[in-house]
């Protein structure tokens, strides 16, 4: 069955043509191809005013953000074949990057799936949907990892912010298999198990997974805060790495049975500690007991998760980096990270020197890091990049 079309104004086809995926409303020619004669998740033909082909997109009619482009070959549509091939393609990437198969398998748009993003623990699969063309298409989705993968498990995790935007409702469903509410991880050489039903997102974050394995260098026998650590990603690397002591601090009770789980997973249960409550009021009763801290890790949830955000959010990295700042001793590492898209690497690095100096610190950044290569980035789309580490060293003036 032929597709139906989606005509663009005169000139609008100029991004896409310069690789960009996304069509926004106000490119359509609604004269000739009204969005409203189109459902949620349908997919279209695009072709130019002139009525050259560009490909097919996948359709969100009432979003700002109308269309994705799906696939540049006309024929080649959103179903199984298509998935079972970009599949494919994006598990030869991982294969050659990591030695287990534990990472991001599908990261949306930059694997060429908008609104699909699939993580992989060995043997089950993770997967969240936010748009309606995804959704639709969730037995193929299924059918396309058991095709590829082989899993045990599949579950879908749909409990995420972005899909209201679709109106789509929110779930959690194993789809394929059995999946327990704990599975197991390697991450950097350190064995994890992650609460992929329960947890936050897919469970686990596979996206400072190159930015963790950096911080070996510099806690081998030092102390070590993590905060807002969720289950212990960055703390228990820490002290798989040498750390002498590590102390986990987040809100979240739950988080911090897995951080205890993962500590006794490693044998590390004598070196880890985790501490319960708001992080902010944490730092100010750690800075009146005099605690000091050779390594602190400071790995927020996103404090900026819209534009107009900006200064509130920008105001909230630097408190925490300043407080966090005040805890290291003469001579000690802050390794200040961000997943706030809307946060410029530049604004992160002037927020940290202007907590320095504040403070009468000199600052030296060591590393910058970014997302690994399963989070890779669409060079068209600015939205893929969005992790950001600066390792930095403060010393006395």
């Amino acid at each position: 069955m032929s597709l139906p079309i989606l005509s663009l104004k005169n000139n609008a086809e100029r991004r896409l043509r310069a690789g960009h995926l996304w069509i926004y409303s106000n490119e359509v020619d609604v004269a000739l191809t009204p969005l409203n004669a189109f459902e949620a998740g349908d997919q279209a033909l695009v072709q130019t005013a002139s009525g050259k082909p560009l490909g097919i997109a996948v359709l969100s009619p009432k979003n700002l953000i109308c269309g994705r482009l799906i696939s540049r070959d006309a024929k080649h549509k959103l179903d199984k074949s298509l998935l079972v091939h970009r599949f494919n393609i994006a598990l030869s990437l991982r294969e050659r990057a990591f030695s287990e198969p534990c990472y991001r398998l599908i990261y949306g748009d930059s694997d060429l799936l908008p609104g699909l993003v699939v993580d992989r623990f060995f043997d089950i699969a993770v997967v969240q949907i936010s748009s309606a063309a995804m959704e639709l298409h969730k037995d193929a989705i299924v059918d396309a990892l058991v095709q590829v993968l082989k899993p045990s498990g599949i579950v879908f995790k749909n409990d995420g912010s972005a899909r209201a935007a679709e109106e789509l409702p929110s779930y959690v469903d194993v789809a394929y298999g059995e999946v327990p509410d704990w599975v197991p991880l390697v991450e950097n050489g350190v064995r994890f198990e992650a609460p992929v039903l329960a947890g936050q997102k897919t469970g686990w974050f596979y996206d400072h997974r190159m930015n963790r394995a950096r911080l070996a260098p510099y806690v081998a026998g030092k102390r070590v805060l993590d905060l807002f650590s969720y289950i212990g990603g960055w703390g228990i690397q820490a002290a798989a790495f040498g750390a002498s002591e590590v102390m986990c601090v987040d809100a979240s009770g739950f988080a911090l049975d897995g951080v205890e789980r993962n500590a006794a997973l490693n044998g590390l249960s004598e070196s880890v500690v985790a501490v319960e409550g708001d992080v902010f009021a944490a730092l100010r009763e750690l800075k009146a007991a005099e605690e000091r801290f050779d390594v602190i890790v400071a790995d927020p949830p996103a404090f900026i998760k819209r534009k107009k955000d900006i200064k509130n959010g920008e105001a909230a990295y630097r408190r925490l980096n300043e407080q966090a700042m005040r805890l290291l001793n003469k001579d000690g590492i802050l390794v200040s990270a961000s997943c706030s898209m809307h946060l410029a690497e530049d604004n992160l690095q002037n927020i940290l020197l202007a907590s320095s100096r504040h403070l009468d610190r000199h600052l030296q950044i060591l590393e910058r890091g970014a997302q690994g290569p399963d989070h890779p980035v669409h060079p068209a789309i600015a939205e893929t990049r969005y992790i950001k580490s600066l390792t930095c060293r403060l010393l006395p003036s």
